[in-house]
């Protein structure tokens, strides 16, 4: 945990940082690319060196994470938002109201997620928003059962019946009763899905349907550099590549070392 810990730090640190570099100086404009020399290799001047129309590497590396956090971060928390109270609103009332959304999460969860996020990055077009929306539809089922399992299991404890005796309303026993126990998991579900939508937004990336092209975005600069790898032009492609695998492991590695501290019995089994 504490390394995944230290390596989502990192990320979190260039994506907030890279524009403040850039204003002393120190990286140049991402968008940049007409005053470079195109194809150069790595050297003092590009430490990543430059594309096949000049960008530099190094600075659209950067950036990338900047772009990356901003997706990922905004389109888990709308999956959240949407899973968790559904969740508990099935797990709590039951009958038809649960059974009918246990029918769509689970019919949403049978599909693949990158080819749900595709056909929705289709429709909702391009964009950090639009892109963060065709991402999160694939998580919402995975909140929402978590959290209605958790729920169905706490609604029959003493203190919510001598809550429900006192005549609480519903919203009142939600809010204060159920929803700080049943959220134990929705942390570390929070770290994964965000190392999984670093993968899914690569993927949209790739395939020209994820960010604006004027955003300095991993996946979209890996589709441009495959044409150049054939040719011995291993920069373009290498940097991109490392920055979102270590991303995506400090993520898991994150998520992983969560779980087990919030199930002491898991972290008892891992030390045997």
């Amino acid at each position: 945990m504490l390394v995944g810990l230290a390596i989502t730090l990192f990320f979190i640190f260039l994506a907030f940082f890279a524009p403040v570099f850039q204003s002393w100086g120190w990286l140049q404009n991402p968008r940049e690319f007409l005053a470079n020399t195109p194809q150069e290799a790595p050297s003092a001047k590009h430490w990543f060196g430059t594309t096949l129309l000049g960008h530099d590497v190094f600075s659209r590396t950067l950036f990338g994470a900047q772009a990356a956090l901003q997706v990922v971060i905004l389109a888990t928390a709308l999956s959240m938002i949407v899973g968790v109270p559904l969740g508990m609103l099935s797990g709590y009332l039951g009958g038809r109201l649960d059974k009918a959304l246990l029918f769509l999460m689970d019919s949403i969860y049978t599909l693949p997620g990158l080819l749900l996020s595709v056909t929705l990055a289709f429709v909702v077009g391009r964009g950090i928003l639009n892109a963060a929306i065709a991402i999160s539809i694939a998580y919402i089922p995975q909140y929402y059962r978590v959290v209605r399992n958790h729920t169905v299991s706490v609604k029959t404890e003493v203190f919510i019946e001598a809550a429900q005796a006192m005549g609480a309303s519903t919203w009142i026993v939600l809010s204060r009763y159920l929803f700080f126990n049943v959220i134990q998991s929705v942390p570390v579900l929070f770290t994964l899905n965000a190392a999984d939508a670093i993968l899914v937004l690569g993927g949209l990336g790739f395939l020209g349907l994820g960010l604006p092209e004027e955003v300095p975005e991993w996946g979209l600069d890996l589709k441009q550099a495959l044409e150049a790898l054939p040719t011995g032009i291993w920069w373009t492609t290498l940097f991109p590549g490392l920055a979102m695998t270590f991303m995506v492991v400090g993520l898991s590695l994150l998520g992983e070392g969560l779980n087990e501290f919030v199930n002491p019995r898991l972290r008892g089994e891992n030390r045997k």
